[in-house]
């Protein structure tokens, strides 16, 4: 895996990321390392298995689209406007209804931010949704369940 320097990173452009894109607005280094906020545009088939983080809480506010969220044991279906708090030590997924969905992330602290970075690329122009979305590659999922498990703690259920 290419190793990525901070310095190369250009927190205010848009980044590739799962057939989607995201947009860093606040980075841990902008933030003391206490948060990470992300403006993130994905299609559905996007997201992730459900898990659970053991070093930071997430916060989801839906822009555009509809989600539905389950944490621990409540699922709640998200309209634009509408905001969700899945805690640390709690297991939480979500599933992209509508075609798409932009929401914010917030993340804090803000570390798992470099995970993202790490496992996108910089779009070229301007962003665009990939609606023939193919999963990883075999290393490529490794590589990111490594780092996610071993780096950032999180655990798959």
């Amino acid at each position: 895996m290419e190793q990525i320097e901070l310095t190369d990173v250009n927190v205010n452009s848009f980044r590739s990321y799962q057939g989607g894109y995201f947009k860093t607005l606040i980075s841990p280094e902008q933030s003391n390392g206490e948060l990470a906020l992300l403006d993130f545009v994905l299609p559905k088939g996007a997201e992730p298995p459900s898990h659970l983080h053991t070093q930071e809480d997430e916060t989801f506010y839906v822009l555009e689209g509809l989600l539905k969220i389950t944490v621990g044991n409540i699922t709640t279906w998200l309209d634009a406007g509408e905001a969700l708090f899945a805690p640390r030590n709690t297991p939480h997924h979500f599933k992209i209804i509508s075609d798409t969905a932009r929401f914010i992330n917030l993340i804090t602290p803000g570390r798992l931010w470099h995970y993202f970075i790490e496992f996108s690329k910089p779009c070229n122009g301007e962003p665009f949704l990939n609606t023939n979305l193919q999963a990883p590659s075999q290393e490529q999922m490794q590589d990111m369940l490594k780092v996610l498990t071993n780096t950032y703690e999180i655990k798959f259920l």
